[in-house]
This record gives C-alpha cells, sequence and structure tokens, in this order.
C-alpha cells in the first residue's frame, strides 16, 4: 500500500491518535501532517526538550477546523497515573518522548534512563491496558553500537557505545516482551540521523545540522568533529513522518523493528560543503574556513541503513535524499532570521 493511498484512507476514516513529545521537533511535525489528514490528535509534553513555539507553527500552518481536532496536556511520562489517562480511547501511539543525545547521556545518564526506559515502559504497560490499537515509537540507530557492517540491517547489533543507546535497546527489548508475554504487538523505528524544520539549533546538545545552519547563518565558527569523514545516513523529516504513519496502520503479525532512513551516507565534510552551498543560494555567504576538533566520545564512526526490510514491509519511499531535504530546511531557517 502506498502513503498516498494510505493518506487517502484516512481522510475518508479519521482515527483518534495520540503523540507523546508533541511539541518537539518530530512529534509536532507528526502533528502537522495528521491534523491536515483531518485527524483528532490528543498530544501531551513536559516541555523537557519540546517547544510551545512549535506548537503556535502548526497552528498556523494548519486550517482552524483542522486545529480543532487537537488536545494538548502538559505531562510527564514518567508518570504512570499521566500514561494511564492519556492512553484511554486512543486508536494509534507516536511515541516520541524521550532525552535525545549520546553527550547528553554520558553527562547524566540517570536522567536519560528515567525518561528513555522507565518513561517508556510506563507509556507502553498503559498502551497494552487500554487495548491501544497500535503502538509505534521512536527507538534509534544507535542501538547498532560496535557492530561494524554496513549498512546496518536490523538483526544485527552490536555493543551499545552509550547511556542512550542502551535506553534505546532496553525499549526493543521490552517491546518485544510485551510481544512474547502479553501478545502486545508494537513498531519500533531506528530513526538515522533526522533533520528538518522545527529542530532546536541552539544549546549543548544541538544536531549537527541545524547547529551548522545556524552558526553558517551568523558567520560563526564551524567546528568538525575529528578528520571530516566520519559519515551518516541523514533522513529528512518528512521521510520520518511517513514511515510513522504506515507503522501505524500496518497490519501487525508481531512485533517488528525498522530502520528508518534514506539508504545514503554522507560525510561531515561533505555535509559542511552541501549546507555553504544551499546558504549561498539563498544570499547567506559563509566565509570562514572549516575548523576540525576532537572526535567525539561515544559516536561511531560510520553509520549507514539497509532500508529493504521497510520498504518491502510498509511500503516506504523516502522522498528527500540529503540534498533535497536540507534545500527543504534551510527555507525554513532562514525565513526565522
Amino acid at each position: 500500500m502506498t502513503y498516498k493511498k494510505v493518506k487517502l484512507d484516512l481522510k475518508k476514516s479519521p482515527k483518534k491518535w495520540l503523540i507523546t513529545g508533541v511539541a518537539g521537533f518530530i512529534g509536532s511535525n507528526l502533528l502537522e501532517e495528521l491534523l491536515q489528514l483531518n485527524q483528532k490528535v490528543l498530544g501531551v509534553d513536559n516541555f523537557a526538550t519540546g517547544f510551545q513555539a512549535n506548537l503556535v507553527e502548526v497552528k498556523k500552518n494548519v486550517e482552524k477546523r483542522h486545529w480543532k481536532n487537537f488536545k494538548f496536556i502538559e505531562g510527564d511520562i514518567k508518570d504512570p497515573k499521566i500514561c494511564n489517562k492519556i492512553t484511554k480511547n486512543i486508536d494509534y501511539i507516536l511515541h516520541q518522548a524521550a532525552l535525545g543525545s549520546v553527550p547528553r547521556s554520558i553527562k547524566d545518564p540517570i536522567a536519560t534512563n528515567e525518561s528513555n526506559i522507565s518513561g517508556f515502559l510506563n507509556i507502553l504497560n498503559a498502551a497494552k491496558n487500554s487495548n491501544v490499537r497500535s503502538f509505534t515509537y521512536a527507538a534509534s540507530s544507535s542501538t547498532y553500537g560496535d557492530h561494524p557492517a554496513l549498512p546496518k540491517v536490523e538483526e544485527n547489533i552490536g555493543s551499545p557505545l552509550s547511556p542512550y543507546a542502551v535506553s534505546k535497546y532496553v525499549n526493543e527489548l521490552y517491546a518485544e516482551v510485551f510481544f512474547k508475554v502479553y501478545g502486545y504487538k508494537s513498531i519500533g523505528l531506528r530513526y538515522f540521523n533526522v533533520f528538518g524544520k522545527r529542530q532546536n539549533p541552539d544549546g549543548a546538545y544541538a544536531a549537527v545540522i541545524p547547529k551548522w545552519i545556524n552558526s553558517m547563518i551568523k558567520n560563526d565558527n564551524i567546528i568538525i568533529n575529528g578528520d571530516g569523514k566520519t559519515s551518516r545516513d541523514f533522513c529528512y523529516i518528512d521521510n520520518v513522518v511517513q514511515a510513522n504513519i504506515l507503522a501505524s496502520v500496518m497490519p501487525k503479525d508481531k512485533s517488528h523493528v525498522f530502520n528508518v532512513a534514506f539508504g545514503q551516507r554522507t560525510t561531515l565534510n561533505k555535509l559542511a560543503k552541501i549546507i555553504k552551498s544551499e546558504l549561498a543560494a539563498n544570499n547567506y555567504q559563509y566565509s570562514k574556513e572549516f575548523i576540525y576538533g576532537n572526535f567525539r566520545d561515544g559516536d561511531v564512526r560510520h553509520s549507514l541503513a539497509d532500508i529493504s526490510k521497510i520498504k518491502k514491509i510498509l511500503g516506504y519511499s523516502p522522498e528527500f535524499d540529503i540534498s533535497s531535504g536540507l534545500k527543504e530546511a534551510i527555507k525554513w531557517y532562514v525565513t526565522k532570521k
């Protein structure tokens, strides 16, 4: 089934969705798409990493009649009572709430564990108890750890390299156990370096793409970790939104885990050059030389996803590669300056 067909079917037969982490980068993009598809959405966020401004922007981008289909609750998934409350009478859950960032987890593993493991278990258990039809959660490519093979295939993982990676792997273990013990099925989506509009460029734990875009716009120094030959499979946000919605409506025979990426490797050196070039096309000339720093603790050297499984089973068809995705993302960042 194609994504286009799935969207048409949803418009004809709206469902009730819950998005955790709805005020975050990925959560707010999911909200925008679902509201435009005339779905009813309940969103929850504790604003640890999400922003009210993201919800305000979604409101501006959708029709008034669609915005009326959204209800927001400020709350924390670390509270089981909140999880029990928000999962009642829900068809589909998109669980995005988490404390991201490998460096953040190295600095504070306890906070990462509380949000990403205890919080995950709370919402998964509540979903099971409420008989929620579909539970899709944000997994992570960090789960591959030190496994050297490229591309990354879902069945072959190594040892985790950070507390964040441990937390995301534990999510998958709990999801599998809930299927084996309770028969409750779920879908984990291993995100590979997601980027796009509304991704926060500020703060110590900002992802590389928004951080570099913001720095180049300001003509500040760009620091590349290591020699710049480190590579990642960067995935534009619209591809991730597609994967979440396809996973939600998929008939489930068991619990699954899928890679979500474009399936293309880009070095940090090439990434910096593409951003510089695209900003120049938007009349922002970056005049400084790139600076090379130390390799970052907990980072893997190379990452590339095999996306054949998600294509075959879900009909996933990513529309944006790194270049076309950056073109769209940069349009958003320059309008914010």
